[in-house]
C-alpha cells in the first residue's frame, strides 16, 4: 500500500459522489418521513369522516325506520277500517237475506190464505 498513487481528481470525484450518495440518502429519507407524516394525518382524517358518516347514515336509518313504522301504523289502521267495513257489509248482507227468507215465506202464507179463501 506504500506505493498506492491515486490521482488527485479521482479522489475528490469519489468524494463529490460519496457526498451526494449522502446528500440523496438524507433527501430520500426526509421525504419518507414526509409521506408517512402524511398517510398519518390523512388515516386519521379518514377516522373521524368515518366516524362522522357512519353517525349520520345512522341518523338517517333511524328517522326511515321511524317513517317506515309510522306508514305501517297507517296501513294497519286502513286495513282495520276496512274489515269494519267488510263486517258492516256481511252484516247488512245477512239481514236482507233473512227479510228476503221472510217476505218470501209471508208472501207464500199470503197466497195460501188467498188461495184458501177463494175455495170457500
Amino acid at each position: 500500500m506504500e506505493n498506492l498513487k491515486l490521482p488527485i481528481a479521482l479522489v475528490g470525484v469519489m468524494a463529490v459522489q460519496l457526498a451526494g450518495g449522502v446528500w440523496w440518502v438524507s433527501q430520500q429519507a426526509a421525504t419518507i418521513a414526509s409521506l408517512e407524516e402524511s398517510v398519518s394525518e390523512f388515516a386519521s382524517k379518514m377516522a373521524v369522516e368515518e366516524s362522522v358518516n357512519l353517525k349520520r347514515d345512522v341518523q338517517d336509518n333511524a328517522m326511515e325506520i321511524g317513517y317506515l313504522w309510522d306508514e305501517t301504523d297507517d296501513l294497519w289502521n286502513e286495513l282495520n277500517a276496512q274489515a269494519s267495513s267488510i263486517m258492516q257489509i256481511v252484516s247488512l248482507q245477512q239481514r236482507i237475506a233473512l227479510l228476503e227468507n221472510e217476505l218470501k215465506y209471508i208472501n207464500r202464507d199470503h197466497n195460501k190464505m188467498l188461495d184458501g179463501k177463494d175455495g170457500m
